[in-house]
């Protein structure tokens, strides 16, 4: 398999008043296409805070990032439009804009990438029927279940075909049998799509199905090994 992320010597601190809180330190991960991980640790462990770094919404105190053994920098001018296209992003909370039905939500980030409406609606029609929403397409968010958000932000997420999805606690929100139909919606990515995702979740049995499973401690990544048998 092929590298497709990899983070070398990353370190994050925060300062808070009079001393500096460490988060990361020299931290180095590498990804694999088609890997589906999960990330698990304690509240203020820093896994949003890492995700954020891999997903380029935040930038290291030092360290380098690679994207297929490219260096990308957060500072350059043109990485919005680098991760709009290459990475798609799943939260908690599900941020979809309130104006706008479910079909729409999912088509904004083609259009930014340069597709034209009608493009962009076609892809997003096909991706929201392969999830179990073409009843909702005209609905807005108000009039959608938590599950249902859900299953639009993933839609959304994916439309631009990314290298990589990084999901932030993506069942957070969500009772036991919602979450389990995003976590196979999500499973049934990476195994037809081929679909790389980084998922972190404070829940361990969302974790243990993982094929890999890695506990930010201590500032850095310890890889779990599960016993599938």
């Amino acid at each position: 398999m092929k590298s497709i992320f990899k983070l070398e010597n990353i370190s994050k601190s925060y300062t808070d008043k009079t001393y500096i809180i460490k988060i990361i330190e020299n931290l180095n991960f590498n990804v694999m296409a088609g890997d589906m991980l999960a990330i698990t640790g304690p509240s203020g462990s820093g896994k949003s805070t890492l995700l954020h770094i891999m997903g380029l919404l935040d930038k290291a105190d030092k360290g380098k990032l690679f994207f297929y053994d490219q260096e990308i920098s957060v500072r350059d001018k043109s990485v919005e439009m680098f991760r709009n296209s290459h990475i798609g992003f799943v939260f908690q909370f599900h941020y979809l804009l309130s104006d706008f039905n479910a079909l729409e939500n999912v088509a904004l980030p083609a259009v930014i990438a340069g597709k034209s409406w009608h493009e962009a609606k076609k892809k997003a029609s096909e991706l929201l029927y392969d999830l179990d929403m073409k009843k909702r397409f005209n609905h807005y968010p108000n009039q959608l279940s938590g599950g249902e958000q859900q299953r639009v932000a993933i839609a959304r997420a994916i439309i631009n075909s990314p290298d990589l999805i990084i999901a932030d606690e993506p069942t957070g929100n969500l009772d036991k049998d919602h979450s389990e139909e995003i976590v196979q919606i999500f499973e049934k990515l990476n195994k037809e799509r081929n679909q790389t995702l980084i998922i972190a979740t404070h829940d361990l049995n969302i974790a243990s199905k993982m094929p890999l499973h890695y506990h930010l401690e201590n500032k850095t990544l310890i890889n779990i090994h599960h016993d599938k048998t």
